[in-house]
């Protein structure tokens, strides 16, 4: 297990700092405040609440992918060239919504990998897929939904955007979904082999190891952004919006923020999480073959540090072997997970969340779930999250807890009377004496609105100069410290 193990990554591109001791928390506290500590750890007090997962549907082959088309339906793909439709009651409709396993080549880490739905599907019927074919290449393309039957595509209609060669059988990404710019965003593995031996992830005249942005709206098959960072330049592929990939294995996009979430699968040691805020003007170099995570692999020919930008989280192999990205949360507003973004390990079957407290990166551990070898995360159109199972073939939905944390405690003898809160937050203390608790009270961008210290059995503050949103609530005492996320309602 983790025990006592933590990393705080401070979002500047360095690489955390990791402790043993939790006793250097209130160390920490003292001198940086506004640094709030994620515990990794089976212990209860690194999570937020009970966890789990619910299984929503099962008996697939190899699901690979799980998507809404902005509608009540969920769209699961499976790995051998079929797409099925999944109702709001997990019933799976008998007939593929598409069926192109003829097209498909199957094994391994090849075959149908995504699945993107045209952000104007409801009226023009397209979509888009990943998946690789003839030539062991991949193939981007579009396909229109059966004017007869909407829970049918015309599998006839395919229109070939890209067809991208592969050298090896295995790191072909795979993932594609649109952007809040309603731009076409693909990400593609460095090729295969081990250590990307043709340096393609950075090399800027190959398609591989990158994050691609195009627009399909016009052009013929499709037509390059102007806004892409490197159309100005000669002798590159101007489809390129990132580079310095090896596997990105599912990234996606907020929905409320905008921001770009990439999980990438490391080489033999490493798993990192890397992240584009909204607004980014795109051309991140995020690192590999030169540096795996944060550490350096294979530095031949690689420019100084400061010219690559690094995970926001890194975490090591064994158990773990391969991040698998998932979506922040943007359900319930009363959940306390509400804004935190989900993402799993693919040999552990654990799960995390991750979030920004005080400006600071924190991860949680929300569960292990052992025998799923996890593949991919998912989204309703309601923002709820599913995970799939490769191994059991089952689709599962990740419970968000929406009712909150009020009845819950997390450190010994306290408890937090209202969440979500209204006019006031209320906290019993009760643990043995008059001890001291010390309350911090930040918003989302670190600002501290409220700080306090007290010993009341019973203590409330008034909140009713804050407007509705997510806060966050630092609480700490003797017996160690914590934060909780804390929604206010209007």
């Amino acid at each position: 297990m983790w025990g006592f193990y933590f990393i705080c990554s401070l979002g500047t591109g360095k690489k955390g700092t990791i402790f043993n001791n939790p006793s250097a928390m209130k160390t920490i506290y003292k001198f940086l405040p506004l640094l709030y500590i994620a515990f990794f750890s089976s212990a209860a007090f690194s999570q937020k609440i009970p966890v789990s997962i619910s299984t929503f549907t099962s008996g697939f082959t190899s699901p690979l992918c799980i998507v809404n088309a902005g509608d009540d339906r969920l769209f699961v793909v499976d790995q051998n060239g079929y797409v099925f439709i999944v109702d709001t009651a997990g019933n799976v409709n008998p007939q593929p919504f598409l069926d192109i396993h003829k097209k498909v080549i199957y094994g391994g880490e090849e075959g149908l990998l995504g699945l993107a739905f045209h952000p104007q599907f409801l009226s023009n019927g397209y979509f888009y897929v990943n998946y690789v074919g003839t030539g062991d290449s991949t193939h981007i393309s579009r396909f229109k939904v059966s004017v007869a039957n909407h829970d049918m595509a015309d599998s006839l209609s395919e229109f070939k955007l890209m067809t991208i060669y592969q050298p090896f059988t295995n790191h072909k990404g795979g993932n594609l979904t649109f952007g809040p710019d309603g731009y076409l965003y693909i990400g593609l593995g460095d090729g295969g082999s081990a250590g990307d031996p043709g340096n393609r992830a950075q090399n800027l005249m190959e398609f591989l190891g990158k994050l691609l942005r195009i627009d399909v709206d016009h052009g013929n098959p499709y037509a390059i952004p102007t806004s892409n960072p490197f159309t100005g330049l000669s002798n590159v592929h101007k489809e390129i919006w990132a580079l310095g990939l090896r596997n990105p294995w599912r990234f996606s996009f907020d929905h409320a923020t905008g921001d770009l979430w990439i999980a990438d699968v490391g080489q033999n040691a490493v798993e990192e999480i890397d992240f584009q805020s909204s607004g980014d003007q795109g051309g991140e170099n995020y690192g590999w073959r030169c540096y795996e995570g944060s550490q350096v692999y294979n530095d031949t020919g690689c420019n100084a540090s400061p010219s690559y930008t690094f995970p926001i989280y890194t975490y090591l192999h064994n158990p773990e072997c391969a991040v698998v990205g998932g979506y922040v949360y943007r359900g319930a507003v009363t959940s306390p997970f509400y804004g935190d973004y989900f993402f799993a390990d693919y040999c552990s079957d654990k799960i995390w969340t991750m979030h920004k407290v005080a400006g600071s990166w924190v991860v949680e551990l929300y569960g292990q779930f052992a025998g799923n070898n996890f593949s991919t995360f998912g989204e309703d159109s309601r923002g709820q999250i599913y995970i799939a199972g490769l191994t059991t073939g089952n689709i599962y939905k990740v419970v968000d807890n929406s009712s909150g944390i009020a009845s819950n405690e997390f450190l010994p003898g306290i408890k937090i009377m209202e969440n979500p809160f209204t006019d006031k937050i209320g906290l019993e203390n009760g643990g043995s004496g008059k001890r001291e608790i010390q309350l911090t009270l930040n918003d989302v961008n670190g600002s501290v609105l409220f700080r306090t210290a007290t010993n009341e059995s019973h203590y409330e503050f008034d909140t009713g100069f804050l407007t509705g949103g997510v806060y966050f609530l630092h609480i700490e005492t003797d017996g160690g410290g914590r934060v909780y996320k804390m929604v206010k309602v209007r």
